[in-house]
Parts: structure tokens; C-alpha cells; sequence
């Protein structure tokens, strides 16, 4: 809590010790009674706005803040809704005659005074406002600054009231066509419409949390006591992989991420198993590789979108492309036959086109290749051609252009 006075107050304390001393040298009672009073209005004030601290002692206020919806893509407005709430009479008069003030983070704020609208009732206030999802990220709310000042205007105090909360931002995402005419083929999709393949050709492995309950081998579950789930992929759809290189210009990272979660939406919205790889932060996951499906419900959209919140761009050019090393070993070595890779590159070094060039052993593979400046064209170019030769479906995109114009040169690219 911080006490002190206003400038109303500090006039009046001033005028007081003057007065007192005066009225001391002069021998004029008046004054020092003048003096005396103007001072003891001042302590009396302090002691008074003091005790009334809505943040101490055994009748504290409560706070609950909610923000709908979170987490919120970025350029979309949340609604937060701040409750301030008195549990007995005492805490009612520490809470009467408070003002608030909300502190936001400016990617919420863009800087600017928050504007809410404050709805009084005898035991709770309710604060409510929007804010503006800037950038992707965490970003804080609060804690809430609340002030009070006596009758009198000469002392006033301010302090924080509860704890911080935490608006969780996604990537921008756009609606993206699903082409699975495109992507897989007529022969393939002739081939992976068997949902129910043999024991003959089906290797089997312990049921997991979202595997689709049609892939389960009810003889072998029977046998082994545990569920039984074929991995072979032509149970269901292909398995997707979506691989994000991410550029070190933060505006090139934004937009990198937005069309990488647009495609993984799309494909997962289309019945495909999707999973996002970014090169070694994925490390920090129990489950690094693990795919979301679609029938996982509402859950596997929130899923996909957030692992985007916390990447962040590389610290060096090098670290960079160790990191999609790092993500193209993962693929290629992970066992999800008849995968689909999806990624979203910028020009590459010798380093990371050999690895991906394995990729393509094992998985149908499409990149879109991003020029981040006009200088990088040429070698967007060099890198196109590298991975077509390695069996790749590859497009140059220019970093800012419209998502679906990257997705359709992309499909494009096929014929």
C-alpha cells in the first residue's frame, strides 16, 4: 500500500506547521489552534484511509478475473470480466468508495488506458472491458490497482488487489480448403480407405489416449488383457505432419506460424491425424510426436494451436537450421507410415536440405518455400529445386501474402 497525500493535503499540512509556529513565536492562540487543527486533519485522514487498506488484515476483498474466450487468436477481441467481492459487513465498508484501474500487457492494451465499465452492488463490484489480442503469445492481466481518498480530499492511497491472470493468444489462422484428391491420390485413396485390414498386415501396439476405437483388434485385446490398436496407417486416414522452420524476422515468424496452423486446422478438419514439429522445442513435450485426431473432439483444435503459443524465433541463423535438422531426423525416423509432411521453409543450407531430402524417402512431402526479403529469392529458388530433386513438392511464397494464395500455389505445385 502507498500512502501519502495530495496536493490539497500537503497545502494543508504546510499551512498547519506554519500556523503553528507562528502562532508559538506571536503568542497568538488562534493560530495555533489553527495549526494544530489543520495538522490533526491530516494524521486523522491517514489513519483513517490506512485502516481501510483492501488488501490487509482478516477482512480482505476477493478477486476473480475471467477472460472469454481464452486463449484468443491474435487480431480477435476477449472479454474480461473482473468481479471485486466483499465476504462479511466489514469488508463491504473497505470496499465502498474504491476506484479501479486495470493493467493489461500492452499486446493486450496496444498501449492505450483500458476502458471498462464498472457495475456497483452492495457486496461485489464488477469491472468489464475488451482488449485486443496483438501478438501471439502469454500475456498478463492485472494485478488491479484500486485507490481511495478521505471525504476531504487530502490523503489518498493506492494498492494491488489480487493476482495476476493470463490470456493465452494463438496464431491468426485462416479457413483453408482440405484437397484430399490433391494431397493423397485416387491409387492411395483406394488403398487407405481400408479401415479394417488383416492381422496379416497390421502390426499391432498398446491403445493410446485419441486412437481411433475402429482401429482396435478386439481377438488380440481378448488375448493380451489391454487394448490392441493397429499401427498400420491404411486403418484410417494418412497421418499428417506439419514441419515449421522458423525464421529469425519476427514478422516473417508470425506469418510463418499462421500458415503453418492453418494448414495443420485444415487437415485435421478434413479427419487427418496432425501433429505440428518445430525442431527442438518440441524436446520439452512428453510427447513430442504424438498425433491429434479429429475425433478427439473440441479438444484437438485447442491442441494443434497450443503448441504455436510459446515458439519463438531463433537466436542465430545457426541454431535455426540445427533445429530443423533436429526436426527432420524426428520425422524421418518416426514410424507413422504413409505420412504426409507439410512445411513451411525458408532457403536452407546444404545441412538442411540433406535431411529433408530423407524425408521424402518415407512421406509424401510438400513445401512451401518462403522469400523473406527480395534478397532471398534466388536462394528460395536454389532451395525449391534442391527438394524437387529429392522428391518434394515444392512453391516459393513471398512472406505477407495471402495464406489461401500460398495453400492453392501449393496444391498447385501436384500437377
Amino acid at each position: 500500500m502507498r500512502l501519502r497525500p495530495t496536493p490539497r493535503g500537503w497545502a494543508l499540512a504546510g499551512a498547519g506547521i506554519v500556523a503553528l509556529q507562528l502562532g508559538v513565536v506571536l503568542g497568538a492562540v488562534d493560530l495555533v489552534r489553527f495549526g494544530t487543527l489543520a495538522l490533526l486533519l491530516v494524521v486523522a485522514a491517514a489513519v483513517g484511509v490506512g485502516a481501510l487498506d483492501p488488501g490487509r488484515g482478516k477482512h480482505r476483498l476477493t478477486v476473480q478475473r475471467r477472460a472469454r474466450p481464452n486463449p484468443v487468436h491474435a487480431g480477435d477481441e476477449a472479454q474480461i470480466e473482473v468481479v471485486i467481492a466483499a465476504t462479511d459487513p466489514a469488508a463491504r465498508v473497505r470496499l465502498a468508495g474504491l476506484k479501479f484501474a486495470e493493467q493489461a500487457a500492452t499486446e493486450l492494451s496496444g498501449g492505450r488506458p483500458l476502458r471498462a465499465r464498472v457495475a456497483r452492488a452492495p457486496r461485489r463490484v464488477t469491472v468489464t472491458y475488451a482488449v485486443q489480442a496483438a501478438r501471439r503469445g502469454r500475456w498478463p492481466l492485472g494485478p488491479l490497482v484500486v485507490t481511495r481518498s478521505d471525504p476531504f480530499g487530502v490523503v489518498r492511497t493506492s494498492a494491488t488487489l489480487g493476482e495476476q491472470a493470463e490470456v493465452s493468444v494463438w496464431p491468426a489462422v485462416v479457413p483453408l480448403p482440405t484437397p484430399s484428391d490433391v494431397l493423397v491420390g485416387e491409387p492411395d485413396r483406394v488403398a487407405l480407405g481400408a479401415r479394417s485390414p488383416s492381422t496379416d498386415d497390421a502390426s499391432l501396439r498398446d491403445y493410446r489416449e485419441g486412437d481411433d476405437l475402429r482401429r482396435v483388434h478386439w481377438s488380440s485385446s481378448a488375448r493380451k488383457g489391454a487394448l490392441m490398436v493397429r499401427s498400420d496407417e491404411r486403418a484410417g486416414m494418412r497421418p499428417v505432419s506439419v514441419l515449421l522452420d522458423l525464421p529469425a524476422r519476427a514478422s516473417s515468424l508470425e506469418w510463418s506460424i499462421s500458415l503453418a496452423a492453418s494448414m495443420s486446422l485444415a487437415m485435421l478438419d478434413g479427419g487427418h491425424p496432425v501433429r505440428l514439429v518445430s525442431g527442438l522445442r518440441d524436446d520439452a513435450s512428453p510427447y513430442p510426436l504424438a498425433f491429434v485426431h479429429d475425433r478427439s473432439g473440441p479438444g484437438a483444435r485447442s491442441a494443434v494451436l497450443d503448441r504455436t503459443i510459446d515458439l519463438e524465433a531463433p537466436r542465430t541463423a545457426a541454431q535455426g537450421e540445427a533445429e530443423l535438422v533436429s526436426a527432420a531426423h524426428l520425422l524421418h525416423t518416426s514410424d507413422a507410415g504413409g505420412e504426409i509432411v507439410l512445411a513451411v521453409l525458408g532457403p536452407l543450407g546444404a545441412s538442411a536440405r540433406a535431411a529433408l531430402a530423407h524425408v521424402a524417402d518415407t512421406a509424401q512431402a510438400w513445401a512451401v518455400v518462403r522469400a523473406d526479403t527480395p534478397a532471398h529469392q534466388a536462394e528460395a529458388e536454389h532451395t525449391i529445386k534442391a527438394l524437387r530433386r529429392a522428391g518434394w513438392r515444392a512453391c516459393r511464397v513471398t512472406v505477407g501474402e495471402p495464406i489461401v494464395d500460398c495453400w492453392l500455389r501449393l496444391l498447385g505445385s501436384a500437377q
